[in-house]
């Protein structure tokens, strides 16, 4: 038995790449899963998970009020929140000399604004509850430079400063709150941002050869998710075919 079976699990970024996977992942193992995404796709993508109970919310996350619109509609709907997921994010690359203010407040609105809003709206519910599992993707970007992703390295360290915050704050009240770094993985947004001989240097970078696949960073987030891993909080776990071994 999974120790997610029968969980309420908040996914953000349902409609694609990692967030799809999650949400797949957590309803193959018994969780009823609430898709959130800005397109309308999340639809169709919680429609075909396997399972009964789930539902899809379309919102953007972004806007005043979303977050908290979301875990009252979760909790009308569903009954409560037992896990959150964040996966929502962007990517705008461009030197930092060349970078609009436009994408770097885009940036930092989705990734780092968005998932605070979100985790202190599941969280209220949670810390009520006594118990609560939060986990945010963050990135190797967050703890490696790499060239034109200082808008987007800048989000991800930021999640994993407030991840340590939120850990120490709500541990008391049975909520672990988690980070985890993966390398590139082979999702729309990270094909985009690593096309051609670019992914290719990249790839020739992690010990493994490959980029990772969404199953596996579904498993990871499954994995902390899970009453196995009460013990962990306010960790960042890396992801990364050992793209960061010192």
């Amino acid at each position: 038995m999974s120790g997610i079976e029968g969980r309420i699990a908040v996914v953000t970024g349902a409609a694609s790449g990692i967030g799809v996977a999650v949400a797949e992942l957590f309803a193959e193992r018994g969780a009823r899963v609430v898709g959130v995404d800005r397109s309308e796709a999340v639809r169709d993508a919680v429609a075909a998970l396997p399972g009964t109970g789930h539902h899809a919310i379309v919102a953007d996350l972004t806007a005043a009020g979303a977050a908290d619109a979301v875990a009252a509609e979760t909790a009308e709907t569903a009954g409560g929140i037992d896990i959150l997921v964040n996966s929502a994010g962007i990517v705008r690359l461009a030197p930092a000399l060349e970078l609009s203010d436009a994408d770097w407040d885009a940036t930092l609105a989705v990734n780092l604004t968005a998932a605070f809003r979100m985790a202190r709206a599941a969280g209220r519910v949670m810390t009520a509850a006594g118990r609560g599992r939060v986990v945010t993707i963050a990135s190797q970007a967050a703890l490696i430079a790499l060239d034109e992703h200082v808008a987007y390295g800048a989000s991800k360290a930021a999640i994993l400063g407030m991840t340590k915050v939120l850990a120490r704050e709500w541990a008391p009240s049975g909520v672990t709150v988690n980070a985890i770094s993966p390398t590139v993985v082979a999702t729309p947004l990270g094909e985009q941002a690593w096309a051609g001989e670019k992914g290719e240097a990249m790839k020739a970078l992690i010990p493994v050869g490959r980029f990772a696949q969404p199953r596996e960073i579904a498993a990871l987030i499954a994995y902390l998710a899970d009453d196995d891993a009460a013990m962990i909080t306010g960790e960042n776990v890396v992801i990364d075919g050992g793209y960061s071994i010192v």
